[in-house]
């Protein structure tokens, strides 16, 4: 189908046409999560693995249409930048909140957990895309990282999820 090249030693990659199909596969996987936590009233622990299961019954022109009645966001609820229909992807500087120094403030901009316990456990303390942070202390010995919310609660958070959440720089 020329959307994967296969070196030997050297292992396989897309192809040109291989990366527009997964940019495209996954603008149409964000988008229905969109709409399932939007509309649908699915948790954002929920959306991804019915996202998964509905991204291949679904045509360019229904997700055309998806993205106009949604608004044309450009995020999907765990904060992933949702490739435009043209597979152009903004670029995105956030980084993991586990390489951020303390004092400093950050603003989430995106989770990469897909496990829904994660996500739940994430949710719950509202550690979410948009959740403003004061990074009190970055542990070097175990990688665990104390944040304090924007509603003064302070929480820590150990390396596997810290290194799951990017965050921005609020000077950015």
């Amino acid at each position: 189908m020329g959307l994967v090249q296969y070196q030997r030693y050297h292992g396989a990659s897309l192809t040109a046409k291989g990366q527009a199909e997964a940019l495209r596969l996954v603008r149409r996987h964000r988008l229905i999560e969109t709409f399932l936590l939007e509309n649908l009233g699915y948790a954002w622990e929920e959306v991804h693995e019915e996202a998964e299961r509905l991204e291949h019954s679904v045509s360019d022109g229904f997700t055309e249409r998806l993205e106009e009645f949604l608004g044309y966001p450009d995020r999907d609820p765990h904060g992933a930048l949702i490739p435009a229909a043209d597979g152009t992807l903004k670029p995105d500087s956030s980084r993991p909140l586990k390489v951020t120094e303390t004092g400093e403030r950050v603003r989430i901009s995106r989770v990469e957990h897909r496990d829904a316990a994660a996500l739940s456990f994430l949710g719950e303390r509202g550690l979410v895309p948009g959740r403003l942070l004061e990074v009190r202390e970055v542990r070097t010995l175990d990688g665990i990282v104390t944040v304090k919310d924007e509603d003064g609660t302070t929480q820590s958070i150990g390396s596997s999820l810290a290194s799951s959440i990017f965050v921005q720089s609020l000077s950015e």
